[in-house]
């Protein structure tokens, strides 16, 4: 047989191996780089600080909003009166309190220092009749009863005196610190009630805390709503990050940093873009909506990609292949 005839088919045959080794080597390749995931898009629940009645509505379900975008506002009026009474609280206990720390006024002090003389001076006047009163008591000139007189008047006039000369050092020491301090604490409390007024009324107003999109509107204008009463569900835009699940030898390749390409059905050909944000240092057990054949009974670690180029057509749930990009 020629040898030339019997060497095509062996070289035949021997490329055909290769091939399916090189196959099986890149199928493999590709397995260990490929990830399956479910889209998690983040929903926040919104709600009023404050209760009252609804004046309007600014959105519904579906909207595109932005960040800072009225989605509602309550009726303001009652707020604004808390408001303008928080305010004349804090203008009265403010106009106390800056009395206080200046002190007495200084025709204050004249009017109490003038008092006290004429306080003392009376008391001089009421010693000196009572002096008169009894040097004549005993020679018969003053009856007891003109000697009982005097000595009243002159217990009068000594705690009119008494009383003057404290009004008088009252106000020249001016007030004392416990009042001052008092007067601190209560014009505190009243600037933190106003402040509280006021952050009432902006909170009247609810915006939208980022771009996204309404998913729920419960609510309706003219009802009535406490503290807290969810208003609307908004599916919030950025940033949109793919829940995956990676196998420990796979770790190495699926590290934080990492650009990963993400496939949809819903775009073919197109895939998306990301990076590896975080990695779970906790191994588990993997989760049912993994559907991969040979990862099912695996010990796996959750992962984060975040999205860089997202878009509207990516919905929560949704399931997407992840690669590395070379």
């Amino acid at each position: 047989m020629n040898k030339k005839a019997i060497a095509i088919p062996v070289i035949v045959l021997a490329l055909v191996i290769a091939g399916v080794v090189y196959y099986r080597s890149s199928a493999a390749e590709a397995q260990n780089t490929t990830l399956y995931g479910n889209v998690d898009i983040r929903e926040a629940s919104l709600a009023f600080r404050v209760a009252g009645r609804i004046l309007s509505l600014e959105v519904d379900e579906g909207a595109l909003v932005k960040a800072g975008d009225v989605l509602a506002s309550l009726d303001p009026e009652p707020l604004q009166n808390s408001l303008r009474a928080a305010e004349a609280t804090a203008a009265a206990l403010g106009a106390r309190n800056e009395l206080l720390h200046r002190g007495y006024r200084s025709e204050d002090v004249e009017q109490a220092k003038a008092r006290l003389q004429a306080a003392q001076a009376s008391l001089a006047e009421a010693d000196r009749n009572l002096v008169r009163q009894k040097t004549l008591a005993p020679e018969g000139a003053a009856s007891q009863k003109a000697l009982d007189a005097a000595q009243s008047v002159r217990d009068q006039a000594a705690a009119q005196a008494h009383s003057a000369e404290e009004e008088a050092r009252l106000r020249i020491s001016g007030y004392r610190k416990e009042e001052i301090a008092e007067s601190d604490a209560q014009l505190r409390q009243a600037q933190a009630q106003l402040a509280t007024a006021r952050l009432a009324l902006q909170d009247a107003v609810l915006r939208a805390p980022s771009a996204g999109v309404i998913l729920t509107r419960a609510i309706e204008k003219g009802s009535m709503v406490q503290v807290g009463t969810p208003a609307f569900s908004l599916s919030l835009a950025d940033p949109v990050w793919i829940r995956a699940y990676v196998a420990e030898p796979q770790l190495g390749k699926f590290a934080p940093s990492a650009r990963i390409l993400i496939h949809t059905d819903a775009r073919p050909g197109q895939p998306y873009h990301g990076t590896v944000g975080f990695v779970s240092p906790t191994a588990e057990f993997t989760p049912k909506p993994v559907e991969t054949p040979d990862l099912r009974t695996s010990l796996v670690y959750r992962l984060r990609v975040v999205v860089t180029d997202p878009d509207t057509q990516l919905r929560q749930g949704m399931p997407v292949t992840l690669r590395l990009e070379k």
